[in-house]
């Protein structure tokens, strides 16, 4: 109301209150009353994000690579990102413009930056197994990028999820390796037939073995479809209890409208009942002659009127008292007429 404005934040909200340019109060879960005109705010999340990337690179034998992972971070000094970048919002909490896409797109950009160098010297079958190397890689690097530093972001951690070759490429490793396979069943078969008997019970011993491998395998591959099927659910009801979280913070924010609407008309009411108080209070004190003199009435009756009224309060004062008769038919002559 007049441009008076209250806003609330919770406490993983870092805010900043600026005032004609200038900062008047900032920290954590804040909430206060702001003069809408004059008053801009700026709100940063400080809890940790998990940032989820993918990127191409190069090896040095000249064949690309998609990394995908993810990267934990937290903003450290919230205020220094305040500086940088826009987190500012409107009087219901929602940000103006989110920068939040590009402080990500900067993380990833360095991330991407840290491993370019590392990847290009490596070949594509270490590149694929170098996930580890990369995860370090790319942590001391946004440790040492100064755009991060100037963001005022704390890494808290990295995690290489998977490295792919292309398509093509991963037929060819395939391929190569089965044939490697290949030549060493080869080998196997030959050296079994040299030994007759002894490899023949060897192969029946393998085949037990294989076949009881088999077995475990597909006791793991059903112990992982429960364990999978479980997660799911579990992931199910997560979701249903976040919507009924959120259900009840839109119930709860609809609650405070409804109590500050009320208080509002309150105070309203309160203010029109101090103006009417204010306005009569001159006349409260006033006798009710100087009331009449003011009301000017320029009837004679009504001066009569008021002449009674004076030798009523003065009764004790009178000896005698003479109404002379036509004093009084004139009165009641002139209330026939107007009947």
């Amino acid at each position: 109301m007049f441009g008076i404005n209250f806003i609330k934040f919770d406490s993983m909200t870092y805010v900043v209150k600026f005032k004609n340019g200038k900062v008047v109060k900032e920290g954590r879960g804040l909430s206060f009353f702001y003069y809408a005109p004059t008053t801009s705010i700026s709100a940063i999340p400080v809890g940790s994000n998990n940032l989820p990337f993918i990127f191409s690179e190069t090896t040095k034998d000249y064949q690309t690579v998609n990394i995908q992972g993810q990267i934990t971070y937290k903003i450290g000094n919230p205020k220094q990102l305040a500086d940088m970048l826009d987190f500012t919002v409107n009087s219901n909490g929602v940000y103006k413009k989110d920068d939040t896409e590009k402080l990500n797109q900067t993380i990833v950009n360095e991330a991407q930056t840290a491993t370019s160098s590392f990847i290009h010297g490596l070949g594509l079958k270490e590149a694929i197994r170098s996930a580890k190397l990369i995860e370090t890689e790319i942590t001391e690097g946004l440790k040492i990028s100064k755009a991060i530093t100037m963001l005022g972001i704390e890494i808290l951690g990295i995690n290489i999820l998977g490295i792919r070759a292309t398509p093509e490429m991963e037929r060819a490793l395939e391929t190569e390796t089965r044939e490697q396979l290949q030549q060493e069943a080869d080998h196997a078969i030959y050296e079994r037939r040299n030994f007759a008997v002894e490899q023949e019970r060897k192969i029946k011993e393998s085949e037990l073995n294989t076949e009881i491998a088999v077995e475990e395998k597909k006791k793991q591959i059903a112990e992982k479809q429960t364990e999978t099927e479980i997660q799911q659910a579990e992931s199910d009801r997560k979701l249903r209890e976040i919507k009924v979280q959120a259900d009840i913070a839109v119930e709860n924010q609809r609650k405070q409208l409804i109590e500050q609407k009320a208080a509002n008309d309150r105070k309203d009411a309160e203010t029109q009942g101090y103006v009417l108080e204010t306005t009569l209070k001159p006349y409260k004190e006033l006798d009710w002659k100087i009331l009449t003199a003011l009301n000017n009435n320029s009837d004679p009756r009504h001066n009569i009127a008021l002449a009674f009224r004076e030798l009523a309060e003065n009764a004790g004062k009178i000896g005698t008292l003479n109404i002379s008769p036509e004093l009084l038919d004139t009165l009641l002559n002139e209330k026939k007429d107007k009947k």
